[in-house]
């Protein structure tokens, strides 16, 4: 099962626990943090749908675009999305049991804001509102104001001709940690890297058009600085 089921799948992992009465207990404790995982996914996501005061159906079906459950969770996910879409109360909450199980996987915590930031442009535009709670959400994954521009870039147009907030970078940088830092990220946000978390194609294309903003903003940082002009791939 890809990472991204495993996400929407909330009742598959929590049955399989209590029907496993003589199985192993490593493998029931794991079915019951994927079911906890889960819920976390589903009530930040349905939250923020919420975060501009009106859930809408574009922000719905962007839901599910991410989170692709399979047939036969959809109905047990429509109910916890349905409750959790009634306040952004506890979103917190959610958040940081996220950040305690991948506080050692940051690109893992990363995916899920680019899935947040889908939900949140699916109707056109993303408010205060929305921005606050994805700026809230990214602190408490534990991203740095530069590291959340960085991930804005890719979603929303303001920055996205600054090649240093691209990166997620100083201007100031060395020539020596700017090649670092380049290969730090295109490193984490590759999309093949994407598809082997289990992304959907949706935030596969999303990963696409990251990876070639960051190429874009190196090759452009490299020229500036009268550096080797091809960025390395």
């Amino acid at each position: 099962m890809s990472f991204w089921q495993r996400l929407a799948d909330r009742l598959k992992g929590r049955d399989c626990f209590l029907e496993c009465e003589g199985c192993d207990e490593r493998a029931a404790q794991h079915n019951v943090e994927d079911a906890d995982f889960a819920m976390a996914l589903i009530g930040l996501g349905a939250k923020m749908a919420k975060a501009d005061g009106i859930v809408s159906r574009s922000e719905v079906r962007a839901f599910y675009e991410v989170f692709k459950p399979p047939p036969e969770g959809r109905e047990s996910l429509d109910r916890a999305f349905q409750l959790a879409t009634q306040t952004t109360l506890g979103f917190d909450g959610y958040a940081r049991r996220l950040a305690r199980r991948f506080r050692c996987y940051p690109a893992i915590l990363e995916d899920v804001l680019d899935g947040l930031f889908h939900v949140a442009k699916a109707d056109g535009a993303v408010t205060p509102d929305e921005m606050s709670y994805l700026e809230q959400v990214a602190d408490i994954f534990g991203f740095s104001e530069s590291e959340f521009r960085r991930i804005r870039s890719a979603h929303i147009e303001p920055d996205a001709d600054d090649p240093y907030v691209i990166l997620g970078i100083e201007a100031d940088i060395s020539d020596t940690d700017l090649r670092r830092a380049y290969r730090r990220i295109a490193s984490q946000n590759h999309p093949d890297r994407l598809i082997a978390r289990g992304a959907p194609l949706e935030i596969q294309k999303l990963a696409d058009e990251k990876m070639a903003a960051i190429n874009t903003a190196y090759g452009a940082i490299l020229q500036e600085r009268g550096l080797v002009t091809r960025a390395a791939g």
